[in-house]
């Protein structure tokens, strides 16, 4: 005979049963997928900072304004800057004009170093031949001396003779052995060798004196030519001064260079006076005023780009075994009631989270207790997923990774 069950055991078994069906879908519903609630929004936030130091004179948005890029943020007072554009453009027109000075000299000086040497060889030549013509008139004059002595010598020798002969004819004529007109006739001849002798030593003085003469047009000769060869060292410098002229050119075209150089950076550091947004986005944390004194990197404002946001998620390195760029995610935003956005793993981050940390954990110590490490995962939503751009870096969500 079969007893009865009494009704509170069948609630008993079918309540447990129950509990057995819900534990076995809930394994089964979350069979193949990981989530944490370590996880947030992230976005690029981009520090604007003054490129130049200045006063502010115009501050043009406000905090949690939306800005497009390009647009105008803060004003710098310019005018110190516009000072220096004007100087270096000064500076530029200043060394281009003494490039092009610096360049028509070259010609010049290249002529003018050709025209010495041609002048100095034309001198050169004029002056061997000079010296040549007075060596030829000394030797002329020489051979006129001689031959001016060996007259002298004759005539000395003849009047030597006559006068002889006259002194011979004069006892003779006391003697009445010869005539008067012979001794006269003998005298007269005397006299006239006398005299050829006389003019025969004038000759010699003469050549003597075309021999001085013929010496010191040598010596004038001969310092003429050291003169043009002295002037034709000279010339022959000329490439030296060609090459010295064109260096001073090519140093003027280099100060052209560094002028422009200059006068390029003035006017960016004028550029930069006019701070513009780098990107659209959403303008945070603003920290400067008109009348403020900044100095060149300090920051002026934050730039939240919130058309490109992500989510960072943290999971526990135990859950990464299966997980994958590529696999498919579930956000919910906690700040909007649980919304869920859809998207896909990108990347795994190269290292744990604690390493990055400004004191990364020491474990090779002997009070080592094994934590688990998070490592950032980092997960990208689906295109059209926040067209209002409502989510803002930060705000805490919960991803939940589909691995199957």
């Amino acid at each position: 005979m079969t007893r009865l069950q009494p009704p509170g055991a069948r609630l008993v078994v079918g309540g447990v049963v129950l509990l057995a069906a819900a534990a076995g879908v809930w394994v089964w519903a979350t069979a193949g997928r990981e989530h944490t609630d370590d996880a947030q929004v992230d976005a690029r936030v981009s520090q604007v900072a003054a490129r130049v130091g200045g006063t502010v004179t115009h501050v043009a948005v406000n905090d949690n304004q939306r800005v497009e890029a390009g647009t105008l943020l803060v004003q710098l007072d310019p005018r110190d800057y516009q000072v220096a554009v004007d100087k270096a453009r000064a500076e530029l027109a200043d060394a281009e004009a003494s490039a092009v000075a610096a360049h028509s000299s070259i010609p010049i000086t290249t002529t003018t170093a050709a025209s010495h040497v041609t002048t100095a060889r034309g001198g050169i030549a004029q002056a061997e031949s000079g010296v040549a013509a007075s060596a030829r008139e000394i030797e002329a004059a020489r051979a006129r001396l001689v031959s001016a002595q060996a007259r002298v010598r004759e005539a000395e020798a003849n009047a030597a003779k006559s006068a002889r002969d006259v002194e011979r004819l004069r006892g003779l004529l006391a003697k009445d052995e010869v005539s008067q007109q012979q001794f006269e006739a003998t005298s007269a001849t005397a006299e006239a060798q006398k005299a050829a002798a006389d003019s025969a030593r004038s000759l010699v003085a003469e050549a003597e004196a075309g021999i001085r003469v013929a010496e010191s047009r040598l010596a004038q000769a001969r310092a003429g030519e050291d003169q043009a060869r002295a002037e034709m060292r000279t010339a022959q410098t000329g490439p030296s001064q060609v090459s010295a002229t064109t260096a001073r050119a090519a140093a003027a075209d280099a100060h052209v260079q560094q002028a422009r150089a200059a006068l390029s950076q003035a006017e960016l550091n004028l550029q930069y006076t006019t701070v513009k947004a780098p990107a659209r986005g959403v303008v945070s944390k603003k920290g400067t005023n008109i009348g403020q004194v900044v100095q060149p990197g300090q920051p002026l404002l934050a730039l939240v780009q919130t058309d490109d946001v992500w989510v960072t998620a943290n999971f526990k390195e135990t859950q990464l075994k299966d997980m994958r760029a590529g696999q498919r995610a579930v956000i919910a935003v906690d700040a909007y009631g649980g919304r869920q956005y859809t998207g896909k793993v990108d990347s795994i981050a190269g290292a744990t989270g604690a390493r990055f940390s400004l004191l990364p954990p020491e474990n090779a110590t002997g009070n080592f207790v094994k934590v688990v490490q998070r490592v950032p995962v980092k997960i990208v939503l689906d295109p059209g997923q926040d067209p209002d751009h409502r989510l803002r870096p930060g705000m805490s969500v919960t991803p939940t990774v589909f691995m199957k």
